[in-house]
């Protein structure tokens, strides 16, 4: 982790949250437990089926297990210390701990933009190349994909950590949100933060949009390819592309919102990082899950298979 500037004498920093009142806190903590329960479930239940089920060893679904992997892990870095900030009704955290869930932060959401990228990529090569696809997407590569997916989140936090360390702090510590990250905190800064703003607005904002951009158009392209020249299949196809679309904009539209633009703190910021954060991990699974027969069919023979074993037993 990056050495902090010297000059920095804060040593905590005071999360508004949502509410003071105790009575609103612990309604909401029930509510993101609900989400967050509901986001493991769902993530795990794909995990699960894609490991214990052969025919679904394909590149498709090790990239969609993949990407259920980072979205528990994504909802995890906001979501567990939220929950203990709504039931324990404390809302300071310390310097160093606010900065390493920064860095887990933009780390995850980095690897989920870049896991999109991937699979923007699987679903290219397998309409364009379906003769070569499994050639073309063999294991070493798809695990080399991933790899690099997680690579490049890892980098890009990197660059968002170096950046807001080098900042002093030494006076104001109150950030308006639930969890610490860069728009807020930069504002805390006691020197002039243009520049430093600029360089993060384009290593988060400005990536964002033009790898956003670039994927609306290679999924018109493939979903073109898909009603004019595919035959065998095209329900299926056009189902798959049409979930990776809602997830995309899922993941994308809020943290453009939140990160194309100067460091504005907004109340209705909060609202785009509960979706970013929250709700999005929680959803992913459900539209992958809903709009794929194959993996519905293929969740409930493994729940049906699993109560008439537990039944077996108890007699």
């Amino acid at each position: 982790m990056a050495m902090k500037n010297p000059n920095t004498t804060v040593t905590e920093f005071i999360l508004l949250g949502f509410s003071q009142n105790l009575k609103i806190q612990s309604i909401l903590f029930f509510i993101f437990l609900t989400i967050y329960i509901t986001t493991w479930l769902g993530n795990l239940t794909i995990i699960m089926t894609v490991i214990y089920t052969p025919r679904l060893h394909t590149p498709m679904y090790f990239l969609l297990a993949n990407l259920a992997v980072i979205d528990i892990s994504d909802s995890t870095v906001t979501a567990l210390r939220m929950l203990w900030s709504l039931i324990s009704h404390t809302n300071s955290i310390s310097y160093d701990w606010c900065i390493t869930q920064i860095f887990f932060f933009h780390f995850t959401g980095g690897a989920v933009v870049f896991f999109l990228v991937v699979m923007a990529v699987d679903r290219c090569i397998a309409i364009y190349k379906p003769l070569q696809y499994l050639l073309i997407m063999s294991q070493g590569v798809c695990i080399g994909l991933a790899a690099g997916a997680w690579l490049g989140g890892f980098a890009h936090s990197i660059v968002q950590i170096t950046l807001i360390a080098q900042l002093p702090f030494c006076g104001p510590n109150i950030l308006n949100n639930f969890y610490c990250d860069v728009p807020q905190l930069i504002k805390l800064a006691c020197t002039d933060t243009y520049v430093t703003e600029l360089l993060m607005v384009s290593n988060s904002g400005l990536l964002l949009t033009l790898i956003f951009c670039i994927l609306l158009v290679s999924y018109s392209v493939i979903l073109v390819k898909i009603r004019t020249h595919v035959t065998e299949g095209k329900r299926k196809a056009l189902s798959t592309c049409a979930a990776q679309i809602i997830v995309i904009c899922l993941n994308f539209v809020p943290g453009m919102f939140i990160y194309d633009r100067p460091f504005q703190v907004f109340q209705v910021d909060k609202v785009a990082s509960v979706l970013y954060t929250l709700i999005t991990p929680m959803l992913n699974p459900m539209i992958f899950t809903l709009r794929n027969t194959e993996m519905k069919n293929t969740i409930r023979k493994l729940v049906q298979k699993f109560m008439a074993t537990r039944i077996t037993k108890s007699k």
